[in-house]
């Protein structure tokens, strides 16, 4: 594959004379952009905020997750869904209509009393919420001339990898200086914003109306649902020596096989045949699924790690979590530029090795590592990131017709929504279980021998033995807890490895696709 076929391509695919012109595409974008911001802002901006709300909202540390995963779940389920709204009711409608519904929801969330009602807004607000990134993603694209949408991918690309890196950032300054809820009410303000321009500058789109496969909906939000719940609740119960999980799973799997089924023997079903046959949007959607897992799962393991083991400020964990923000701004700007010059293949290989060392050097992270430290590497494996998200964007749409452009960004949305709420669960999880695992194996060589104490010790008051007992228990959680992050990062290494052979699988565009240059938004 030449460096570039993929680039050119998209120049190439079928015109969509049905695209009307807005007057300020400018402008669109902008608003297009900042209403993505909002959305994919709320996947980890409340992180830094959990330990606020843990006390407010009446929650234990393992509940708290349900915060995370809640909202991204809701998405992840209704995301399917895009595609048939937004040719049964319109695309500008259904645009107004989930931003206004996320802005309403974010109120509530702000104003939650327990954890049960912040569970149940977070749920609202990611299900009205959840149209707005592939929406954005299209509008971007019909916004932008062939030749241009490798830029308009890096625009649209800084919102959605930005988005949960500076969201760290946002939360803990709002929750130092003003209060935990703000992480919610800031949405007002951002989202009225996006608001005003997309009423303003968004044309409509409308498309032949068809009719919507509920079976294939509802076969792939129970599968999705249940995956879920089996991985957050599996730390809970003991994961497979439990019914439950057991249950789960088997549900989960049943629904899913039963979509599959029903996609390749259905008239009507929920994605079209001739799109899944693209076999670059479903590379690009696995790769899409890798970004989401180990992106949103980094950013929500540090900050505990962070504030929990190594004390820092609410602000300072923030702004150190920030430096891959600077890491991916780079690395789009960079890739922006040379796009149409490079060999995707090898520039996403390189992008995933960067991860994976990223990744590696943190496994020998200790809790005596300096600040410097932790923000070269984040800066590094920021650019890594960024180096991912323009060609995946890229190489998913190159070969793609117009009309469905709307079913593939949802598709890629969901991939991306789903691998990081599985992350967030399957980290979180894995973190407690190693926790515990290694606090029993420390404990288990500590003794007045291999200590070396002194006789006496255990001589003295009972109340200065339980103390000195005390400190040494809080010490050995505390180096169990750090070997337990740095399990979890060798498995997100292990993740990014493992996503390399997908690269190879990229195929170049048919020379047969149209030679006419579509009619775009322009």
């Amino acid at each position: 594959m030449s460096a570039t076929e993929i680039p050119a391509a998209a120049a190439s695919a079928k015109p969509d004379a049905a695209l009307p012109i807005p007057r300020h595409p400018g402008w669109l974008k902008a608003a297009a952009m900042l209403a993505t911001l909002v959305q994919v802002l709320d996947m980890t901006i409340a992180n830094v905020a959990l330990p606020h709300m843990q006390s407010a909202l009446g929650a234990n540390q393992d509940n708290l997750s349900w915060v995370l995963t809640s909202y991204i779940v809701a998405s992840a389920i209704a995301l399917p869904a895009t595609g048939w709204l937004a040719d049964h009711i319109g695309r500008r409608r259904l645009y107004l209509a989930s931003l206004t519904g996320f802005i309403i929801a974010s109120v509530l969330c702000g104003l939650a009393a327990n954890l049960q009602s912040m569970v149940i807004f977070r749920v609202l607000q990611g299900l009205a919420g959840a149209f707005l990134s592939p929406l954005g993603q299209t509008v971007m694209l019909d916004s932008t001339p062939p030749e241009k949408r490798g830029q308009a991918m890096v625009l649209y690309g800084m919102g959605v990898v930005i988005g949960p890196i500076i969201g760290p950032v946002m939360g803990g300054w709002l929750t130092e200086n003003l209060d935990w809820r703000w992480v919610f009410f800031v949405n007002v303000p951002l989202g009225l914003t996006a608001l005003l321009g997309l009423l303003l500058f968004l044309p409509d789109v409308k498309r032949p109306s068809r009719s919507l496969d509920v079976m294939g909906l509802a076969m792939l939000a129970i599968g999705l649902a249940s995956l879920q719940l089996m991985l957050d609740r599996g730390q809970h119960v003991d994961w497979f020596n439990s019914l439950e999980i057991w249950a789960e799973l088997g549900l989960a799997i049943s629904a899913l096989w039963m979509f599959a089924v029903h996609s390749l023997t259905s008239r009507n079903p929920l994605y079209p045949v001739e799109m899944m046959r693209d076999s670059n949007l479903l590379v690009g959607s696995v790769l899409m699924f890798i970004l989401g897992f180990v992106l949103t799962s980094a950013m929500a393991l540090l900050p505990v790690m962070l504030q929990a083991l190594m004390s820092y400020p609410v602000m300072d964990a923030g702004w150190l979590l920030a430096t891959r923000g600077g890491g991916v701004l780079l690395a789009m700007a960079i890739t922006g530029r040379v796009l149409a010059r490079v060999n995707l293949r090898l520039w996403l290989a390189t992008a995933l090795a960067i991860v994976s060392l990223s990744f590696w050097d943190m496994t020998g992270w200790t809790l005596e590592i300096s600040w410097g430290a932790m923000a070269l590497n984040g800066f590094i494996q920021g650019l890594g990131l960024g180096m991912m998200f323009v060609p995946i964007s890229v190489i998913s749409f190159a070969t793609l017709s117009p009309e469905y452009r709307t079913d593939a960004s949802g598709i890629l949305n969901l991939c991306r929504s789903v691998g990081a709420s599985a992350g967030i669960s399957l980290v979180m999880a894995l973190l407690a279980r190693n926790s515990a695992t290694s606090h029993e194996d420390f404990a288990s060589h500590l003794t007045e021998y291999s200590l070396w104490a002194d006789p006496r010790l255990f001589a003295a008051p009972v109340d200065a033995v339980q103390v000195a007992l005390a400190a040494l228990n809080a010490e050995v959680t505390r180096q169990a807890t750090m070997v337990a992050f740095l399990d979890d990062f060798y498995l997100m290494m292990l993740v990014a490895i493992a996503a390399m052979p997908f690269v190879l699988l990229i195929k170049p565009p048919s020379n047969a696709s149209s030679s006419q240059e579509p009619i775009l938004i322009d």
